[in-house]
């Protein structure tokens, strides 16, 4: 882990110190879970593969007529091999 310093108000330092002690964690560790939370809800990097994958949707033929209606078949048997 990496050690960093960041400044709060008084009010959310206090705030941060009730849940953490109702919850019963640390102060740091709700404070990572709160980093987590923004960057799973961020869409920083989401952008460019979503812009990738709609380039690359429809570009390629399996050569499989019936490949939409048995592509659990298919699958099945591409990991048993």
């Amino acid at each position: 882990m990496i050690r960093t310093q960041a400044q709060l108000t008084e009010e959310q330092y206090n705030a941060l110190k009730k849940i953490s002690a109702a919850k019963k964690i640390s102060m740091a560790e709700l404070i990572r879970l709160g980093v987590e939370q923004v960057l799973s809800n961020s869409n920083i990097g989401n952008e460019e593969r979503v812009q990738r994958a709609l380039k690359a949707a429809g570009r390629f033929r399996s050569g499989v007529k019936n490949l939409s209606r048995n592509h659990d078949a298919y699958l099945t048997e591409a990991f048993s091999e």
